[in-house]
């Protein structure tokens, strides 16, 4: 699949599929389509120090006179914010804002499992039979993304949810599912981009970028390994939750500073049958554009 490929989403909101506006879509597009860019991408751009840069630019007073641009051009609804546009200091203030509890709903039920961020989601019932991710045949084992051969075996055959968040999406992320949570790990490694324009030359880049893993013990799902992955101009993966305390399914975990980023959840083999647009789509590479609270699927007992 060319570069030059549109990407193409279904957005269940519309019921309709629908070309995605990309973020910096030249740069990408320069970065991991040219020599000279993957040039500049190995020596620069995924390296840490490149992304704190960045960070620290849009943390600068200055950065806010590009708040307002930035909502009328992706056509945010600033009514979901909890504070108005004019208030915030910072771009990345911005960035990482909070909405209304009316804005994200989360469906009920303690059989449903619900989407942890809004985003592009693409979901395998089974991982290890999956045709590919983003790309056919582009695939990856969930040890490495793991970062743990115990934790691969733990969950060998189970179900995949990549949830791909974009700058213009709402960058806090939930719990997917009610239960008790352990201590976010750190497996560190690089930040390349997470746009499937990075993706579709190489996926690999998700389980080599910087991730930060819970693994959450449920009563309805059984453990359940829920993954924040870095990418290139993400200054922080910050957790917000308390380790040991229980927590409701829909409640805030964390959030992610600026930039495009990825969570990836994942359940152990027939613990959930995911819904039927989400397979759907994901069998041809196609994402879903959802939005948090929102149901991913169901227990399977």
């Amino acid at each position: 699949m060319s570069l030059d490929t549109p990407i193409t989403v279904y957005n269940r909101l519309t019921g309709q599929i629908e070309t995605e506006q990309v973020y910096g879509e030249g740069w990408l597009k320069w970065t991991y389509g040219t020599s000279f860019g993957r040039l500049c991408l190995a020596a620069l751009v995924r390296r840490a120090w490149f992304s704190h840069w960045y960070g620290w630019r849009m943390n600068q007073p200055k950065s806010v006179q590009k708040v307002l641009p930035f909502i009328v051009r992706y056509d945010l609804d600033a009514d979901e914010f909890t504070k108005p546009a004019t208030a915030f200091r910072t771009f990345n203030e911005f960035f990482y804002r909070t909405l209304k509890s009316s804005a994200r709903p989360i469906v009920a039920g303690e059989a449903v499992a619900v989407l942890p961020a809004d985003g592009r989601h693409l979901a395998f019932q089974n991982a290890d039979t999956a045709d590919g991710f983003y790309i056919k045949g582009a695939k990856f084992t969930l040890g490495e993304l793991l970062g743990s051969d115990a934790l691969g075996a733990e969950f060998a055959g189970g179900s995949l949810l990549i949830s791909r968040l974009c700058p213009v999406d709402y960058h806090r992320f939930h719990f997917p599912v009610a239960g008790t949570p352990d201590e976010a790990r750190l497996i560190n490694g690089w930040l390349y981009s997470v746009s499937p324009i990075a993706l579709r030359r190489n996926v690999r880049y998700l389980v080599q970028n910087k991730r930060m893993l819970t693994l959450i013990e449920t009563a309805r799902f059984g453990r359940v390994a829920v993954l924040e992955i870095g990418a290139t101009c993400v200054g922080s993966i910050l957790q917000s939750y308390v380790p040991g305390r229980h927590v409701d399914k829909g409640e805030e975990k964390g959030l992610f500073a600026f930039g495009g980023s990825c969570v990836v959840t994942v359940f152990a083999k027939d613990r959930i049958c995911f819904d039927a647009d989400l397979v759907s789509s994901s069998a041809e590479q196609r994402e879903v554009y959802a939005r948090i609270g929102q149901s991913l699927g169901r227990a399977t007992a």
